[in-house]
């Protein structure tokens, strides 16, 4: 009997220590959950501005809604209050309230002060309200594919919105009050208050001004192109910084298509980094700039600058024709060197060239000026693009390679390897975001520019930008020409393919363009997606550079240069 009871007290007495020692903090949290209630305080969202502190998302205060059901004394009164005044069926709140599997149920998100105002006049008991944010964008549509949006409970769902969530979200607080054991409030409840720390505002390398020009610029040839969409990126050269990124068709971030999901898909995907497209004649300056480095570098394989290639043959290799979009039958594009062969966009010339050098040189320089891999932009969903593998690739396919064919890259892809082409060489990671900064304007980080790697020389990148100036001023580039100005640029017109097949009437026109030619300050890629009747590069895509680099020139405020 002894050893019994002694034996039953130490089991007691390990489990009262398990209790004490092991199981306290649980247990003391069950019964402060037991004996307390909270109500939320939605931390406010961090606002996001452009370069020059332009906010682009802000917030506008509304709020929440809740029930407890426990405290909810008249149950149908209490139903047919809140669905008047919240548009809330009122069988789907009874529902709530005579659940009672939850101690608190959300009746509306994001009301207005007018109703909550209304609702405290009726004096429901068991019904609270706590602050929470809308988000509210002062453009409108500018910028909708960049910025994104948030669900009704501030989350961000696409864009920046979403990649940048957890520096906007900020952490929320509570009021904390005492109750009995059902959840009624106390008379004289214990109230506990706990701020909620805002988000930190993100800076992005925007630059708001040039956005809206290049916002006006892109609906004005989507309209008198009557293209199925258009897509245009700016941006710095010299770091990579974006500065403006268009997609239009748009929509309105402050009225969301959230009941049809196929049209918000559509409008909102930022197709200059997620869609994949044939670049046709703009990939020519690739060929070219790896053409120049190799024979700066003694490759006997490359062209001089001053080499005439005869343009005035289709070539067949592996059994496969490939030729010029011009009839060479006439005598056009014979006989021309590097610069001439820009100007007129032959084919035949950079065929030439990408089969000289051969794949593991050509590869080289395709990977080192960013295609088949991911930028890094920080952005969700960017492609990787489409590339042959070097290990598959035959004749015919580095053929058409080296002049914009059977290969597909990104719009931000094109745009970085050019902008590398031009600005010496240097080869950067884009970046949208700048800085971040606390709510109280105290800047807490630097988005710093990161140089990924060198693509060509300085000296081959002046040799191209030369002659990129050319295709310009005599060139297909003529109608992005501005007098005073040293404007470069590659026009490109590409046939769009549906089945493995040409699509008969289907094109993507572009330009991709910078300026000041000597010294690269502003670049932009214009993409026009199956532009009706005129369809050329040249006569769609380039005189949209040439608007936007004229507004840039008025809101810079940019001297002539000759």
């Amino acid at each position: 009997m002894a050893l019994a009871i002694t034996f039953i007290f130490c089991i007691i007495a390990a489990r009262l220590l398990y209790v004490q020692i092991f199981w306290g903090a649980d247990l003391k949290l069950r019964a402060a959950d037991q004996w307390n209630r909270e109500i939320p305080v939605i931390a406010a969202r961090g606002i996001i501005s452009d370069r020059n502190g332009t906010v682009l998302a802000g917030n506008r205060t509304t709020y929440s809604v809740f029930i407890r059901p426990n405290a909810v004394k008249n149950v149908e009164e209490t139903a047919t209050v809140l669905s008047g005044l919240f548009s809330v069926d009122p069988q789907t709140i009874l529902k709530k309230i005579k659940g009672g599997k939850v101690s608190e149920v959300t009746v509306a998100r994001q009301v207005e002060k007018e109703a909550i105002e209304k609702m405290i006049a009726y004096g429901l008991d068991g019904v609270y309200y706590s602050r929470d944010n809308s988000r509210q964008y002062a453009f409108n549509d500018a910028l909708c594919q960049v910025l994104g949006f948030t669900s009704s409970d501030g989350l961000g769902i696409s864009g920046l919105e979403k990649y940048y969530n957890t520096i906007l979200g900020g952490t929320d607080g509570e009021i904390t009050y005492t109750t009995d054991i059902v959840g009624i409030e106390t008379e004289n409840p214990v109230v506990v208050y706990r701020e909620a720390k805002a988000g930190d505002e993100i800076r992005l390398t925007i630059d708001m001004d040039i956005q809206l020009a290049a916002e006006n610029a892109m609906q004005n040839v989507y309209n008198t192109s009557k293209a199925k969409s258009v897509s245009c990126v700016v941006m710095n050269p010299q770091n990579f910084d974006i500065l403006a990124m268009v997609n239009y068709p748009s929509y309105d971030l402050n009225d969301i298509p959230r009941d049809d999901n196929e049209l918000l898909n559509s409008r909102s995907r930022n197709t200059i980094v997620s869609d994949i497209y044939e670049p046709g004649s703009t990939f020519k300056v690739v060929t070219a700039a790896a053409n120049i480095e190799e024979y700066l570098r003694g490759n006997a394989k490359a062209f001089s600058n001053s080499y005439v290639y005869n343009g005035s043959r289709t070539r067949t290799v592996d059994g496969t024709k490939i030729k010029c979009w011009a009839d060479h039958s006439n005598g056009r594009h014979q006989n021309q060197t590097l610069a001439e062969a820009l100007n007129n966009s032959c084919n035949p010339c950079f065929t030439d060239i990408a089969l000289s050098l051969g794949s593991k040189t050509f590869y080289d320089y395709l990977g080192a000026f960013g295609f088949g891999n991911v930028t890094g932009l920080d952005f969700n969903g960017e492609a990787l693009g489409m590339l042959v593998p070097e290990t598959a690739v035959r004749d015919c396919d580095l053929a058409r390679i080296g002049f914009g064919q059977t290969v597909a890259v990104t719009g931000i892809q094109l745009a970085c390897a050019v902008a590398a082409a031009v600005n010496g060489g240097n080869y950067y990671v884009p970046r949208l975001l700048k800085s971040v900064v606390s709510a109280d304007g105290k800047t807490v980080s630097e988005n710093p520019t990161l140089l990924k790697n060198k693509a060509i020389s300085e000296q081959a990148s002046s040799i191209l930008r030369g002659m990129l100036e050319g295709v310009v001023k005599e060139g297909s580039g003529k109608h992005a020409y501005i007098e005073g100005y040293k404007v470069g640029g590659k026009t490109g017109t590409a046939q769009k393919y549906e089945d493995g097949h040409v699509a008969s009437g289907k094109y993507v026109s572009s330009f991709a363009g910078f300026f000041p030619a000597s010294n690269p300050e502003y670049l932009a890629l214009i993409i026009v997606d199956e532009p009706q009747g005129t369809y050329y590069g040249s006569a769609v895509a380039a005189p949209v550079a040439k608007e936007i680099f004229e507004d840039i020139i008025k809101i810079k405020n940019i001297e002539r240069y000759e």
